[in-house]
């Protein structure tokens, strides 16, 4: 296997490191790149919190390497402890990984210009070839030592530019690969400020991770779908001052199951403890949303109940159900791919909240989908009949107390 070795403090790593990994690979024809994170950077030795922020970093790695066999981690160095030497890495590597002929180092143009001075730089040498990436200069520089030059475009992205921008609430997020985003924003890494509200329940990590779920068990048109019932729900959320990040997972979470087997459906479907009417019965495709709300409870450990509720209600609706059940049926019916009214279309984006009630939407909402379902002669389930009912009920209150 013909290797590379990229070493660095990649905190965080970013895009342009992941860029210049790929380069290596295709410009070099290496089969692999081997990240390995410093524990201390002899480079960086007045750099604070390097060592205490080792398991982030590692973590931020992975998360930015996941699906590519071409790229591994290795975390020698933090093992090592102490100040990291590339003379000790490459060695350590040499001897576990056993490359086809010498491994490819590949430092970056900004620092290759110290290289003489690194701790046995001529050893360094005899045990690798030196591949000298752009990071900072448009032009070949020449240096005095064996090389290889990379003809790759530089990249302007440094780990320092990122920290930087991530205290001052810059834009930061389009830098980074989605994993590392998440993590970053999930542990509040170099004063990130994050979320405004977070739950035990679900992170930004988790989401992703649910998010990756339903792009691979549905087709392109549903995830699209998915995708867009998850920002209006976190839209509307926010207009009516619940948690927008549980809107997003209940969105993007409600058909995770709209595909499966109906076999398989009616199964998860059981094990929640309702029963199974007799139109879910002979329209197994019903019971999606139950099936939906089984899975996050037990594949990703979502026990979140106005979560669980909204998924496992968003097909037909309850009687009872809360808010956010209540979006989530809003958004399912309503999301950009839809096609509605105008007139419904505006109540959506219409911020006026003394105007329209959440239930006034629902309202609306429910008579258009009614109306739909008595158009194509289907049945009306018992579940969507009750909550038109508490529904009209629920407003014709409101409109009695304001008389």
């Amino acid at each position: 296997m013909k290797l590379g070795i990229l070493g660095g403090s990649f905190n965080p790593v970013h895009l342009g490191h992941i860029f210049l990994a790929d380069t290596a690979l295709s410009s070099q024809k290496l089969d692999r790149v081997v990240f390995v994170p410093a524990y201390r950077s002899p480079f960086k030795l007045a750099a604070e919190g390097m060592e205490d922020s080792a398991d982030d970093r590692l973590d931020m790695l992975a998360a930015a390497v996941a699906g590519d066999s071409r790229l591994a981690i290795d975390d020698c160095e933090v093992r090592r402890e102490g100040v990291s030497y590339t003379v000790d890495t490459i060695e350590d590597i040499i001897a576990r990984y056993m490359p086809e002929g010498k491994p490819s180092l590949i430092i970056g143009d900004d620092i290759a210009g110290e290289f003489p001075k690194w701790k046995d730089s001529k050893k360094i040498l005899e045990l690798a070839n030196i591949v000298i990436a752009r990071r900072l200069n448009a032009k070949a520089v020449k240096y005095p030592f064996p090389h290889t030059l990379i003809e790759n475009e530089a990249m302007t992205i440094s780990s320092n530019m990122i920290r930087a921008l991530i205290s001052e609430n810059g834009g930061w997020r389009s830098l980074v690969p989605a994993g590392v985003r998440a993590i970053i924003e999930d542990r509040r890494l170099y004063r990130c400020s994050g979320r405004t509200e977070q739950s035990e329940d679900y992170n930004n990590t988790l989401i992703l991770r649910i998010e990756a779920a339903a792009r691979e068990s549905l087709s392109t048109v549903r995830f699209l779908h998915s995708r867009n019932t998850a920002l209006l729900a976190g839209d509307l959320c926010r207009r009516f001052g619940l948690d927008p990040a549980a809107g997003y997972l209940a969105g993007i979470a409600h058909d995770l199951a709209k595909q499966i087997d109906n076999k398989l459906m009616m199964k998860l479907a059981k094990t929640d403890g309702m029963e199974i009417s007799e139109i879910e019965e002979n329209k197994p495709n019903l019971l999606h949303g139950r099936a939906a709300a089984v899975l996050l409870r037990e594949r990703f450990c979502i026990n979140n109940k106005d979560i669980l509720e909204a998924v496992a209600v968003h097909t037909s609706g309850s009687e009872n159900m809360g808010p956010l059940a209540k979006i989530i049926y809003i958004a399912d019916k309503t999301e950009v791919s839809r096609n509605i009214e105008p007139a419904l279309r505006k109540m959506l984006v219409d911020t006026d909240k003394d105007i329209l009630s959440l239930d006034s939407i629902l309202l609306a909402v429910l008579k258009k989908t009614i109306s739909k379902l008595e158009a194509k002669k289907q049945e009306l389930s018992g579940e969507t009949v009750r909550l038109l009912e508490a529904t009209l009920q629920r407003l014709n209150k409101m409109k009695e107390k304001k008389r």
